[in-house]
């Protein structure tokens, strides 16, 4: 049967009426739905932003600079004294810088990575072949030449290489061992990179990019901007920061020259191994991100970092990732044991690679916790 419009209505109309519609009935009453409980919190982290970009981040970048020219300087009296009090002074000056930028990589986002500032200073592995070529042919050097040059034959590891030798047998250059060449070399490098640093700090603290008005702290502090969007943006960015050096460390700088047995352990991986400074390198990665995470730099204090926030969403997971932070710092100090093995000599250890493992895997623990359980804590957050 083909239904009209006509005849639908009207049969719809009789089905009503079958049913006992009326048009006296009273209406049955409804029950007043419950809206859902709310699920998020409240937290406002206009002083945590503010603490972790300039009491962590800020400060750190000065402290790098000041190290820097520290550093220039050290070197410079080594090229005048040609001692090995001043070789010493150098490489104790070098260690020096590196511990700020290591810490560094925990928030390395930003004019770091805008400015090419990372591959500048801390590009590797370093090219050792050209490296040697150049103090083969040259015997004078300038800053503004090797501002030109690859950034595999600049940096830290250049002058790693310069002032603790190749590391193989050990960390301990003779001054007898340093040419004239190589000190000079090594004075145009420092000096390179004090150019680097300042302008890494100069564009947190006076301007993002050199010809901006904003400096790249404020994009941060004062979030509604074009680099950030709310506060919301700034920590997911922190966050992030912080998975990204704890998965570094942890799947890069340990596990790949770690490989699967002393069989695969590949020494040539390791980074930092010419001063045997690598577990200092990565404890250090892991301070950062606890730095980040408390809001500190190198000092205890009250100001809030990262916990503040999720210890109002969650306070058990913000404890745990505390402790978990803590465990890999000992995990990592831990692996060089009663024998105080280098890294690169105790990825070829047994009793060591036991100790290299359980690292692995606080870091491994620590990276979970913080994709899997703050991440989408975030999402719950009113901010």
């Amino acid at each position: 049967m083909k239904f009209t419009k006509h005849t639908l209505c009207a049969a719809l109309l009789s089905a009503l009426v079958g049913c006992g519609g009326s048009s006296d009935s009273e209406p049955t009453p409804t029950t007043p739905t419950t809206p859902p409980a709310a699920t998020g919190f409240d937290y406002n982290a206009a002083n945590l932003i503010a603490n972790v970009t300039n009491q962590v981040i800020v400060s750190g970048y000065q402290s790098l600079n000041d190290k820097a020219v520290a550093l220039h300087n050290a070197t410079q009296a080594l090229l005048t004294n040609r001692d090995a009090a001043s070789l010493l002074a150098a490489q104790t000056a070098w260690k020096e810088a590196r511990v700020f930028w290591e810490q560094g990589e925990s928030h390395i986002f930003g004019p770091v990575d805008a400015l090419s500032i990372d591959p500048h200073l801390d590009t590797w592995p370093l090219n050792t072949s050209d490296l040697k070529a150049i103090l083969a042919e040259k015997s004078s050097f300038t800053a503004e030449e090797i501002l030109t040059w690859n950034d595999d034959v600049q940096g830290f590891h250049t002058m790693e290489f310069l002032l603790f030798g190749d590391g193989v047998a050990d960390n301990e250059k003779a001054i007898s061992e340093m040419t004239e060449t190589e000190m000079e070399y090594l004075v145009a490098c420092a000096e390179v990179f004090t150019i680097h640093t300042q302008s890494l700090f100069n564009a947190w603290s006076v301007s993002a990019d050199g010809s901006s008005a904003i400096a790249y702290k404020d994009a941060l502090t004062s979030p509604g901007n074009t680099y950030y969007a709310s506060s919301l943006a700034v920590v997911e960015e922190l966050v992030q920061g912080l998975i990204g050096i704890v998965d570094e460390v942890g799947n890069g700088k340990i596990a790949e020259p770690f490989g699967t047995s002393v069989e695969t352990a590949d020494t040539s991986l390791v980074e930092s191994q010419y001063s045997w400074n690598s577990l200092t390198d990565f404890t250090n990665n892991i301070i950062g991100v606890k730095n980040v995470y408390l809001g500190t730099l190198q000092s205890n204090n009250d100001s809030p970092g990262l916990k503040a926030l999720i210890e109002v969403g969650n306070s058990e997971l913000a404890a745990r990732v505390e402790s978990e932070i803590n465990t890999a710092i000992t995990a990592i100090e831990s692996i060089a044991g009663e024998n105080n093995l280098p890294f690169r000599q105790a990825i070829k250890d047994e009793a060591a690679r036991a100790r290299i493992q359980a690292a692995i895997d606080a870091l491994s623990t620590l990276q979970t916790s913080l994709e899997s359980e703050v991440v989408p804590l975030l999402s719950k957050w009113n901010n």
